[in-house]
């Protein structure tokens, strides 16, 4: 079933490919010291070797093995107070909650700040703190067209007259100093949980809860903002056991484990790495979100037509995106509301609207990303050795930018910009997107802090910011100073890296089950990627947007099915295309699939290449 091909080395490539149809070198990913430590991983766990060297690839121990197959909660969750600020601000929202002061949370329009905006509503609900007029917690989500990412000073203004007694911003708020100063000055406070990277000053307010600031010493960079919102929620009911809530007071303690399933959403769809407690967050979180509790899931699992068990693929590529639509092209706050809604009728209202807002966005991304895509072919055939990407349009929607960006870092393995130009005020918004091991978000917050761009932040993957245009040049010759050595670094590294060989016939459910033991996969745990070597193909055709469905046969006539998604007009899809049966090497991803209530388990092809013929 699996072939070791220890004799492959990085000069030769995997198989001897050297120059895929995507123009890649395939290169084992473990090397003999890996393959070994595989080997023994195997051994000692009692599993197959195939999957010892799968997790030896990620960086599973003998030490760590059990854990990394049966990551557990407890094990990995620290105590919340490790991080700067979570002790303060857990006591401010247990006054809160024990006072029925009115909170107000300020979110962001992505998954991450929906799902931020929705614990805090849940965990505050639970507490009593609705259906009682003006104490019931208030969710506001910036408008992304008119407001932007962030706190604004009209909008908290605006929090306080409504009522606000205490503010809480979520996956935001870190860099907002001038908008939270005006809660200040109006004796209301603050409690910032965020996770992007912090400047060396911090905002003046009760507490800045992020694992990012500099002075956090707490190794918990990597969780996303839902993921340190719930660490707030924990240390919050730890407080409110200690002062006698839930014994003395009457509180219903709430089941903090029933909202891993949202935590789980937002850790896949923030790209966050898949190590430690995250791994175990989006582990445990599958299995709450498959016992369909929160109302508004379920809603948006109906109206996608999700019918299995759901999976990271299911989080990253069916939900996630609806919930994403209202904040890029409607309205900002409804995936926070679908997310905390308690209302079986309203949430199907919610989610249908979200299906429909997603299906509209794909049309507008599709032109987007076609004109996007003309330009930087042309820009790169100018210049092949640019280190990042600039590119942008008056046209181009603001909420599409940073899924455009996602796309032309994929398709030209570079880092990319792509900006909304707005003429009238002379500025542009952008979406930033990286590769692996160069770090964007450390630029952007530099370019900020050095006054090159009005306003910016992010992480290492992904970042956003604002500029003039009239300064544009500048700005790109800034981004190319500071990353150009790193995107050169990286991008002659790159390649394909491969976890082993498969033939279609070892392709089964009882693999699949072994294979998924080492999941959730994801950023930082990477889906395992396998070489079916010498296969034909004995169907293709082109479906959806560019699609190429295929049938692949091994030389045993065992066959599986598989999809390589958007390749009919690339090198990739007219050798998929051309049915010579002629035998290939395919490159890609397994993943089961289930249509009609029969479950099979389809490759998601990334690369071919014909196999090198030896003299």
């Amino acid at each position: 079933m699996t072939k070791a091909l220890a004799e492959n080395s990085d000069e030769t490539g995997f198989l001897g490919i050297t120059k895929s149809a995507t123009g890649l070198i395939w290169r084992e990913r473990l090397d003999e010291a890996g393959r070994n430590q595989g080997l023994a991983l195997s051994q000692i766990a009692g599993i197959p070797e195939i999957l010892g060297r799968v997790l030896a690839a990620r960086g599973a121990t003998i030490d760590s093995v059990e854990n990394w197959l049966n990551p557990s909660l407890k094990e990995f969750m620290p105590d919340p107070y490790s991080m700067q600020d979570v002790e303060v601000g857990a006591n401010r929202l247990a006054e809160a909650i024990k006072k029925k002061q009115k909170v107000a949370i300020f979110g962001d329009y992505d998954v991450d700040g929906a799902v931020s905006s929705a614990l805090m509503k849940l965990f505050l609900n639970a507490h009593g703190l609705n259906h009682q007029g003006s104490s019931d917690p208030q969710i506001y989500i910036p408008d992304r067209i008119f407001e932007g990412y962030g706190p604004n000073p009209d909008a908290i203004n605006s929090l306080v007259d409504n009522g606000a007694e205490l503010i809480v911003t979520v996956d935001c708020g870190t860099v907002s100093h001038e908008a939270l100063a005006e809660a200040t000055k109006r004796n209301i406070d603050v409690i910032v949980v965020d996770h992007h990277l912090a400047g060396e000053t911090l905002p003046d307010v009760t507490a800045v809860i992020n694992p990012n600031r500099q002075d956090d010493l707490s190794d918990l960079g990597h969780l996303c903002a839902g993921g340190v919102v719930f660490m707030l929620l924990v240390a919050t009911k730890r407080v409110l056991t200690q002062q006698g809530a839930y014994k003395e007071d009457g509180y219903t303690a709430p089941d903090l484990m029933s909202y891993l399933d949202i935590v789980a959403l937002s850790t896949i769809c923030d790209v966050v790495p898949l190590r430690g407690l995250n791994r175990a967050f989006v582990a445990k979180g599958l299995q709450v979100m498959h016992k369909r509790h929160n109302v508004g899931l379920r809603a948006l699992g109906d109206a996608a037509g999700l019918t299995t068990a759901p999976t990271p693929y299911h989080l990253g590529f069916l939900l996630g995106p609806r919930i994403n639509a209202g904040g890029r092209i409607g309205s900002s706050e409804l995936g926070a509301k679908l997310l905390s809604e308690q209302d079986d009728i309203e949430a199907d209202r919610i989610a249908a609207l979200l299906n429909k807002l997603n299906d509209e966005r794909k049309e507008m991304e599709k032109v987007t990303l076609e004109e996007a895509t003309t330009k930087v072919s042309d820009l790169i055939d100018e210049n092949p050795d640019m280190s990042i990407i600039f590119t942008g349009s008056k046209d181009w929607h603001k909420g599409l930018v940073g899924l455009v960006a996602s796309r032309l870092t994929e398709k030209f393995r570079r880092p990319s910009c792509v900006l909304s130009i707005d003429e009238k005020s002379k500025t542009a918004t952008g979406s930033l997107r990286s590769i692996s091991s160069v770090d964007i978000g450390r630029v952007v917050q530099k370019a900020s802090d050095d006054g090159m761009i009005l306003k910016g932040g992010g992480h290492a993957m992904a970042a956003g910011l604002t500029l003039e245009i009239d300064r544009l040049a500048e700005i790109e010759a800034y981004f190319t100073e500071q990353l150009g050595n790193a995107v050169t670094t990286e991008r002659a590294k790159m390649g394909l890296e491969i976890d082993g060989a498969l033939t279609a016939n070892g392709v089964s459910p009882n693999f699949m089950d072994q294979l998924e033991r080492a999941g959730p996969f994801g950023s930082g745990n990477p889906t395992p990627r396998f070489v079916l070597p010498s296969h034909r193909v004995k169907f293709s055709k082109v479906v959806g947007d560019n699609h190429v469905k295929c049938t692949l046969e091994a030389s045993d006539q065992s066959r599986i099915n598989a999809i390589a998604f958007r390749v009919a007009n690339t090198e990739l899809g007219e050798l998929l295309l051309d049915r010579t049966g002629e035998p290939l090497h395919i490159v890609g991803q397994l993943r089961r699939n289930s249509w009609n209530g029969r479950e099979t388990i389809e490759l998601t092809i990334e690369d071919a290449a014909k196999p090198v013929k030896s003299f």
